[in-house]
């Protein structure tokens, strides 16, 4: 099984656009584990370890050790789609979403979610259309994601400093 461990950036691939890369497609609840087993569209095994705290989105492409390549494609999967009412509507649906802690993708006069019926019945509630539709699902990354991995390095807690966020 070849093992790939490294996230070539994002912009640049060393190989050009056009030639036999290997793809690797995944849904998201795959994309955002660091470790973890996977089939390529060939079918090959591929065994990926890459450092904790990035998100894997279609279009990434990581390297082995030797500098064989492989682009991610984000999978269809079942996702609600939430339209209508006004933009206020909208933002409301974002933080009822947002305070349950689900990733939501945010277009312009949209939302998209996993979807979770229950989740739609309270969007309904709120006045706005929902529909299940197969979809990449890319979700906004969050606030700290640039900077995550030297935020969890350098940020310490003592016991008697107690404040409003966890990690």
């Amino acid at each position: 099984m070849r093992k790939i461990t490294t996230m070539i950036d994002r912009e640049v691939s060393c190989e050009p656009a056009d030639s036999a890369i290997s793809e690797l497609v995944l849904p998201y609840d795959t994309r955002k584990k660091s470790r973890f087993k996977a089939q390529t569209a060939s079918g090959e095994t591929l065994g990926v370890m890459l450092p904790r705290g990035q998100v894997l989105r279609g279009g990434d492409v990581l390297a082995d050790a030797d500098g064989a390549q492989v682009r991610i494609v984000a999978a269809m999967e079942p996702v609600s789609w939430v339209q209508g009412g006004t933009p206020q509507t909208l933002a409301r649906a974002a933080y009822h979403l947002g305070n349950r802690h689900m990733p939501l993708q945010v277009g312009e006069n949209w939302l998209c979610y996993q979807h979770d019926h229950v989740l739609d019945d309270m969007v309904r509630g709120l006045g706005l259309q929902v529909s299940i539709v197969e979809a990449a699902f890319e979700p906004e990354e969050g606030a700290y994601a640039a900077h995550s991995q030297a935020h969890a390095q350098s940020h310490t807690h003592r016991s008697e400093n107690t404040h409003g966020h966890s990690h």
